[in-house]
């Protein structure tokens, strides 16, 4: 299978070389020159399989230069999680797929605990001996998911940059204490919208590009806008799909809803394309918080940047650039790379572009959008505390206040709700929700969350209060394409 570029169809590469190439040369993002089918059978055979087996067939659709070691590397990778990697939960008659259980304890994991193998495997069939700088920007969750999957992995460097006060105390502290020889980590002056752009301009910078290769490395990415990163997400949706109907809550071929709380919007752009590739899903909802782009995109038809930009205390959607946004628009255009670049260019130089009306209604057609403020994520998580027991941390809460409005406009009741991190990684938020005071030392919140709820607290975020802290460093944002060189330097 071959894989071009949003902003150009002449550039084609082989599966592999977007997954170690990351992003385009033109800077647009690679996607499947066709994507791959999946039939009921397929579907219905799911059932029978561990989640491994079942990532391991969806990815392989898309990597099938891959697949010799697919399935054992799936298997490597997942067996990192608590139980299953992907647990399809029932609460107070509610649907939630629970992303969190691997070792980081947010959805970043479902990717990231895989894509060392993807990167190393690729490199292989290229016949690649360089070493890999992985460079991220990061709002707080893929930061820490590939520090830890490229944690002294032969042949790689991981640089991460966060956004200097934006990101939770406990995400700032999984970073900043990150174990391992071939690692870095620096904040960023300013939001993650400065720090990912900063990182694009890395990304596209000829100069900085030599200066690596100098060094014996090539550049590339872990976040989303990398294809390796975006389709193991997909296989969870399959599987999500196969645990609903082998419980009997559906019958096979039925219909079923997903929302999923947004940023950057890869998690439910992978949910797109587990749609396009066969799966039964009759609509998506995006749920964002109050940094609300994308709802008013999908209200209007115009992607606005111009606005005031709030932090939150869902953190890890305070972004107003999607970067995966740009794969849905070439998408839904017509896969028209010259339209798309052109989209992109006018984000850059206005700060907004338009889709037409017609482009909107077949977006809309797939996808339902709405926002929530932090008053009401609150009141999400105590509310259905109160009357299931069951405790979400904030980003899942927007998503589930999208889910019971969502249900209330359409009357749909097989709806699932993406949950995307543990409670315990905003632990002051989750107990200012439920109405309890939260602790100043950062282990005795994490205690009390868990004398309250119930839920078990890992062991990696119970010692994470008492490591030394290695990475303390800020930069301004211009300065990260010297920090980056410095970071080979310094491993």
């Amino acid at each position: 299978m071959y894989y071009i570029s949003t902003r150009n169809k002449n550039e084609r590469v082989s599966g592999a070389q977007a997954v170690v190439q990351g992003i385009a040369s033109d800077g647009g993002l690679y996607v499947p020159e066709e994507i791959p089918s999946v039939t009921k059978e397929e579907i219905a055979s799911l059932k029978s399989m561990e989640y491994y087996e079942r990532a391991a067939f969806i990815i392989g659709k898309f990597l099938p230069e891959l697949c010799g070691e697919l399935e054992e590397w799936c298997k490597k990778a997942y067996s990192r999680f608590d139980g299953d990697p992907a647990p399809l939960v029932k609460a107070d008659g509610r649907y939630f797929l629970e992303l969190w259980h691997g070792p980081t304890h947010a959805f970043k994991d479902m990717a990231l605990t895989l894509l060392p193998y993807l990167m190393t495997g690729s490199k292989k069939v290229l016949n690649r001996t360089d070493k890999t700088l992985i460079l991220v920007a990061t709002s707080g969750d893929t930061g820490k998911a590939a520090l830890e999957g490229f944690k002294d992995v032969e042949g790689t460097a991981c640089t991460v940059f966060y956004p200097d006060g934006g990101v939770s105390k406990l995400q700032k502290l999984q970073m900043t204490t990150q174990r391992g020889n071939n690692v870095f980590v620096s904040a960023v002056k300013g939001n993650f919208d400065d720090a990912q752009t900063a990182v694009k301009k890395v990304f596209a910078d000829k100069g900085v590009k030599d200066k690596l290769a100098e060094k014996g490395y090539n550049l590339s990415s872990a976040n989303s806008i990398n294809w390796g990163r975006l389709v193991p997400q997909i296989a969870y949706y399959f599987s999500a799909y196969a645990d609903l109907a082998d419980s009997g809550e559906i019958k096979d071929g039925e219909k079923v809803v997903f929302t999923v709380p947004t940023g950057n919007f890869g998690n439910i752009l992978a949910a797109y394309y587990a749609m396009k590739m066969g799966l039964p899903i009759k609509r998506l909802v995006c749920a964002s918080n109050c940094n609300n782009v994308l709802t008013d995109f999908f209200e209007s038809g115009t992607y606005d940047l111009k606005r005031e930009f709030h932090k939150t205390i869902s953190p890890s959607m305070d972004i107003l650039i999607s970067s995966n946004f740009e794969r849905l628009i070439f998408e839904t255009s017509g896969r028209n790379d010259k339209l798309t670049k052109e989209r992109m260019e006018k984000l850059t130089a206005d700060g907004k572009y338009d889709v037409t009306k017609a482009e909107l209604k077949k977006i809309t057609e797939s996808f339902a959008a709405y926002s929530a403020d932090d008053e009401t994520t609150k009141e999400t998580i105590a509310d259905f505390f109160d009357e299931s027991g069951y405790i979400l941390d904030p980003h899942s809460a927007v998503a589930f206040d999208a889910t019971l409005r969502f249900e209330e406009d359409t009357g749909e009741e097989k709806v699932i709700t993406v949950c995307t991190a543990s409670p315990y990684k905003f632990v002051g938020s989750v107990l200012e929700a439920i109405g309890e005071s939260v602790p100043q030392d950062e282990n005795a919140a994490l205690e009390k969350l868990e004398e309250e709820t119930a839920l078990p607290l890992p062991d990696s975020l119970k010692e994470l209060p008492s490591l030394k802290i290695r990475f303390g460093g800020c930069v301004e944002k211009d300065a990260i394409e010297q920090t980056v060189l410095d970071s080979i330097t310094a491993e």
